[in-house]
């Protein structure tokens, strides 16, 4: 097949004592995600649509949070592996669609910032680079406050035969 398409989708909690990155930067708030690496949940749903895409299980599968290599480690590293792993495949990216779902801080500013990092990361055109937010009107863990999460869709194109 020489088009193909996958979906991610994380969420973080939310907690004093932790960086906020998200998209490969770094927010500036009281509150950042808890997790294993820097907690980026943006990125995380991105190599979830990626690796999904060429039906190659999940992030935690490739780069486990039980791995204490991968402790604290900068996601934007993981999707230059993912990518990479892409690449092997003879796939590479057409172009992708995300949301980032998170009450405060607003996210709006910093998406262009995301946007090229994004593209610098995976090697590709930041017009391939589709970054959003909302915020989920006050309901839910997201409303709240105590927590984030993210979508993403892909599209993959056969790069050799």
């Amino acid at each position: 097949m020489s088009i193909r398409i996958g979906m991610g989708y994380d969420v973080h909690q939310l907690a004093e004592g932790y960086k906020l990155w998200i998209g490969g930067i770094e927010i500036p708030f009281k509150k950042g995600s808890v997790g294993h690496s820097d907690g980026d949940v943006l990125i995380h749903a991105i190599c979830d649509a990626l690796l999904g895409a060429l039906n190659l299980r999940d992030i935690g599968y490739h780069f486990p949070d039980t791995d204490p290599d991968l402790k604290g480690i900068d996601s934007k590293i993981l999707l230059e592996k993912t990518m990479n792993i892409i690449r092997e495949k003879g796939y590479d990216l057409g172009n992708m669609d995300t949301t980032i779902c998170l009450q405060k801080p607003k996210i709006n500013p910093h998406i262009p910032e995301m946007q090229k990092t994004l593209a610098r990361v995976m090697k590709v055109d930041i017009s391939q680079v589709s970054v959003k937010a909302t915020t989920t009107e006050k309901l839910g863990f997201v409303g709240e406050g105590k927590g984030i999460s993210a979508y993403a869709s892909v599209l993959i194109n056969k790069t050799t035969d």
